[in-house]
């Protein structure tokens, strides 16, 4: 479970479950000191879930390695150059960059979230260089919504967890700029959070964007993908993610 790379979240995401089953141990075996058996077993419970939940963020989420690349459809002259829409940490680049061994990455991000807020994308070169990967990725600062990159000069583009943050007003103009920029029939690789039982089991109480179930979630996108003059051609799901596949016309 010890990965080397950094993606930059934060303890509660890659560890809240082991805190949290350890503060249940610690009531489990006050109450059973105080035989209140009922809710020593309610805390065990508890604690047979946090570990289930960090099994499940490390080991089925990945939350600590990179993205595993959804379908076979992307890019599967397996050469090209992509854009990494929103990069982060570069979970999604690097992704493109193991399981694409030609192709090249400029991986876009504003860097104004926490996580790697002035880091200027060190952080994501970083870990593409302990993935051995570094020659193939260029780091651009700008904003999804009005992308410093000249029109039909990307074979592809990839928006992993990151366009569906926006409000309905900027993913809109951020699909508007994936057709900007892709060559006539580039292809855009868009991921969500799907609301599967992994996630159901992994993060029970959370709400917002987790929460949009598969045929939602499509029907929601579609409609946005069609207006920026994209064509879905594949749709389909892997553990806690809902992956889209879409053409430029």
């Amino acid at each position: 479970m010890i990965s080397p790379y950094d993606f930059g979240y934060s303890w509660p995401w890659t560890h809240g479950h082991l805190v949290l089953g350890a503060l249940l141990a610690a009531f489990a075996l006050a109450a059973r000191r105080y035989k209140w058996k009922w809710l020593s077993w309610v805390c065990l419970v508890g604690v047979l879930w946090s570990l289930a939940g960090f099994v499940i963020v490390q080991e089925v989420f990945r939350l600590n390695k990179p993205v595993v690349l959804p379908g076979s459809q992307f890019l599967s002259s397996g050469k090209g150059r992509v854009l990494d829409a929103g990069a982060g940490g570069g979970r999604s680049a690097l992704m493109v960059l193991l399981a694409r061994p030609e192709a090249r990455v400029v991986a876009l991000d504003n860097f104004s979230a926490d996580y790697i807020a002035s880091e200027e994308g060190g952080r994501l070169l970083a870990n593409a260089r302990l993935a051995g990967v570094e020659g193939r990725v260029e780091v651009v600062k700008g904003d999804m919504r009005e992308m410093p990159l000249e029109s039909d000069s990307f074979d592809a583009v990839v928006g992993a967890y990151s366009i569906d943050h926006l409000n309905a007003e900027g993913a809109g103009r951020a699909l508007k700029e994936v057709h900007r920029v892709l060559k006539p029939g580039g292809q855009l690789l868009f991921l969500t959070i799907h609301r599967d039982m992994w996630v159901r089991v992994a993060y029970p109480f959370l709400h917002g964007h987790l929460y949009y179930g598969r045929s939602s979630a499509e029907q929601r996108w579609r409609s946005r993908f069609e207006e920026a003059g994209l064509e879905v051609v594949e749709r389909g799901t892997q553990p806690g993610t809902l992956y889209i596949l879409c053409r430029k016309r």
